[in-house]
C-alpha cells in the first residue's frame, strides 16, 4: 500500500507529516493509526531498517494533520512518538519541533493562506489539547521554500519560525502543578529525590542534578550510569501526576524527565566550553530512553514554567536578575548539550505565565509515497 507523507526537519528533530485525507483510507481511529505508523516506520526493528524511521528518538516522529475551520485553531494534529526496536507508538505527548514543521507545512501546502509580511498558524495538539501558534515570514505573500535561520544543535539552515505555547497550562493533568506542590519527594525504593512535577508544554519531572548524581559540568556523556534512576523517577512521577494507574506500564515518552542545575561553566556535546555567564540554568533531558541531544521544545516550556514558580527546584537556582517580572517578558537562557536555548517567557499582571515563545527553523525535505508493508498487531 502507498501512503503519501511529507518529511520535514523542525528544529533538531525530523518528523513525517501526514494529511488526514491520506491516512483515512488505511486508519479510521487512533489504534489503527498506531498500527499504520509502526509499519511505515519499521518500528519493530532497532534500526527501523524496513521503514522510514530514523532510528533515533528525535527522528522517529510523526504527526497526522487535519485542517479545521474553528475559532480556536486553523488545524488539529495528532503527534506520534514511534518506538525503536518495538512496535509501541505513544500518543500521550506533544513535540514543539514537529509543531514548528507543521506550521511551515501548513503555509507551504495552503492549509493556511500566506499573507503579506507574517502568516500565523494556530495549531491544536489533539494529544494534550494544547494550543500553539507558529509564525512564518511571508513577505509580499510569498511562500518560503528556504531560509537562513539556525538553532542550537544543528548547523543546518531553514525557514525561521517563531513558535509560541499559550496558557492555560495543565492540559494533560488538569493543573500546572499536578500534585499542588512546587516540589515533591519521589521515592525510588533505595533512595529519595526532590523534584518539581509540572504540566506545561508537556508533563515533566525535573530533578536537581546533584541529587541524581549527575555532573552537568560535562554534557558529553550518554548518562548510561544514571538511566535506571531517571527512568524510575519517570515511572514514579507518572503515578503521582495521574498520567497512569499502578496497573498500567510506564511510558517512555511522558512525563519528560530531566536534571537541572544553576549556571556554571560546562562542556557541550561537541566539546566546546560554555561559560557560566551565557545561561541561567543547565538542563539535560531524556528523550525516550536516551539523552536528548539538545532539549525538546515542550521540555523547554516545562522548564520555563517551573522556573517561574516560587518554591520549585528551579526557581532556587536562578540569579535574582533572571526572576520573572509581572507584566513584562523575560528571556530564560537554558544551557543544553547543544548550547544555549533561549525562551521568551511572558507573564500577566498577576505574575502567572501566559505564553512561552521560541525561535526555531524548519525545512521541507521530501514528499514521498511510502510503500508500507503491513504486519499484525501493535501494543499501546
Amino acid at each position: 500500500m502507498g501512503l503519501r507523507g511529507h518529511w520535514y526537519r523542525g528544529g533538531t528533530s525530523k518528523c513525517w507529516l501526514f494529511g488526514a485525507e491520506d491516512v483515512a483510507p488505511y486508519a479510521a481511529n487512533r489504534e489503527e493509526i498506531r498500527d499504520l505508523l509502526a509499519d511505515a516506520f519499521g518500528a519493530a526493528d532497532a534500526r527501523q531498517l524496513d521503514g522510514v524511521g530514523g532510528g533515533t528518538s528525535t527522528t522517529s516522529k510523526a504527526a497526522v494533520v487535519w485542517a479545521t475551520s474553528g475559532a480556536d485553531a486553523d488545524l488539529d494534529y495528532l503527534f506520534a512518538q514511534v518506538g525503536i526496536g518495538d512496535r509501541t507508538v505513544e500518543l500521550g505527548s506533544n513535540c514543539g519541533n514537529c509543531a514548528t514543521a507543521i506550521a511551515l507545512f501548513a503555509v507551504q501546502t495552503g492549509i493556511v493562506p500566506a499573507t503579506d509580511g507574517l502568516t500565523r498558524v494556530r495549531m491544536r495538539n489533539l494529544n494534550t489539547g494544547a494550543v500553539l501558534s507558529g509564525t512564518v515570514p511571508t513577505p509580499g505573500g510569498t511562500v518560503p521554500k528556504s531560509g537562513l535561520a539556525r538553532v542550537p544543535g544543528s548547523t543546518a539552515v531553514g525557514v525561521p519560525v517563531s513558535l509560541s505555547f499559550h496558557g492555560p497550562w495543565g492540559r494533560s493533568t488538569g493543573a500546572v502543578l499536578p500534585t499542588n506542590n512546587p516540589a515533591d519527594s519521589i521515592n525510588l525504593g533505595t533512595r529519595t529525590v526532590t523534584a518539581t512535577l509540572v504540566d506545561a508544554g508537556a508533563p515533566a519531572v525535573l530533578i536537581p542534578a546533584g541529587e541524581a548524581g549527575v555532573d552537568l559540568s560535562d554534557m558529553t556523556g550518554n548518562l548510561s550510569e544514571h538511566l535506571a534512576t531517571l527512568v524510575a523517577a519517570r515511572a514514579a512521577a507518572g503515578l503521582m501526576m495521574g498520567l497512569r494507574q499502578p496497573e498500567d506500564p510506564p511510558q517512555n515518552a511522558v512525563p519528560k524527565v530531566g536534571v537541572v542545575a544553576g549556571p556554571g561553566d560546562y562542556t557541550a556535546a561537541d566539546g566546546a566550553l560554555v561559560p557560566a555567564e551565557s545561561h541561567d540554568l543547565r538542563v539535560r533531558m531524556l528523550s525516550m530512553l536516551a539523552p536528548h541531544p539538545a532539549i525538546g521544545l515542550t521540555s523547554a516550556v516545562a522548564v520555563s514554567l517551573a522556573a517561574a514558580l516560587p518554591g520549585s527546584v528551579l526557581a532556587g537556582l536562578l540569579r535574582p536578575a533572571a526572576n520573572l517580572t509581572p507584566g513584562a517578558p523575560r528571556l530564560l537562557r537554558i544551557g543544553t548539550p547543544a548550547g544555549v536555548v533561549t525562551t521568551e517567557v511572558v507573564a500577566g499582571d498577576d505574575g502567572s505565565v501566559t505564553e512561552v515563545a521560541l525561535h526555531r527553523a524548519a525545512r521541507h525535505l521530501a514528499t514521498a509515497d511510502i510503500d508500507v508493508a503491513r504486519t499484525s498487531g501493535i501494543s499501546a
